[in-house]
């Protein structure tokens, strides 16, 4: 792997940062701090590089409603490391593939557009009512392209939506100088995310804390 998992763990929180429009990660020690995003008001913290202790430490300074932790590591350890007032959140999987020019074809009765302002890229697919069918973002930090929010409106699944748009991302992002792509899936994802050429670096857990 080219790139150490603090470094890749970096570059998600501030690409993610601009597909949400949210201020970039303050860095902390072993990851950073950043808001959720709207509609949340949450806090999140994101560490690359963590110990049981360092978990347990964090889950008690970081107790009061709202807050979340994420790692790059073990969803066990995760688990284990925090007190029953968390909830884990589904499962996350932190993955990387390198861009590379990419054919794809537009299914049938939709359009797409792909458009690019400042470092946030947004495709979307139309049907032919007008019915915006799927959209994924795309936030650049740096040489990495960090893709967020693949949605595809249920009336539309499964007509191949999602892996054309990720596709024209790909391409896209790899012509403005973009080399390494970045997201972070669900186990359902993964296995799509797999399929398109994507490779899996790390678990990607999550928790949020529920205390009153």
């Amino acid at each position: 792997m080219p790139h150490s998992i603090p470094d890749l763990v970096m570059a998600w929180g501030r690409g993610r940062a601009v597909s949400r429009v949210t201020p970039q990660p303050v860095p902390v020690p072993g990851g950073f701090e950043v808001p959720v995003g709207p509609p949340s008001a949450e806090i999140r913290r994101v560490f690359h590089t963590c110990t049981a202790a360092s978990l347990a430490e964090a889950a008690e300074r970081l107790s009061a409603p709202g807050r979340q932790i994420m790692i790059a590591g073990p969803t066990g350890l995760l688990r284990e490391s925090l007190p029953s007032t968390w909830t884990m959140d589904p499962a996350g999987h932190l993955m990387t593939t390198a861009f590379a020019p990419t054919a794809y074809a537009v299914p049938d009765d939709y359009r797409l557009t792909v458009e690019t302002e400042g470092a946030l890229t947004v495709a979307r697919a139309f049907h032919r009512n007008g019915d915006l069918a799927a959209s994924a973002r795309l936030g650049r930090s740096g040489g990495f392209g960090v893709f967020d929010k693949v949605v595809t409106a249920p009336a539309h699944q499964r007509r191949g939506l999602g892996s054309t748009l990720m596709r024209a991302l790909s391409g896209n992002a790899r012509a403005l100088g973009m080399e390494w792509g970045l997201l972070v899936g669900s186990d359902e994802g993964r296995a799509l995310y797999e399929h398109l050429g994507w490779t899996y670096v790390s678990d990607f857990p999550g928790a949020r804390s529920k205390s009153d």
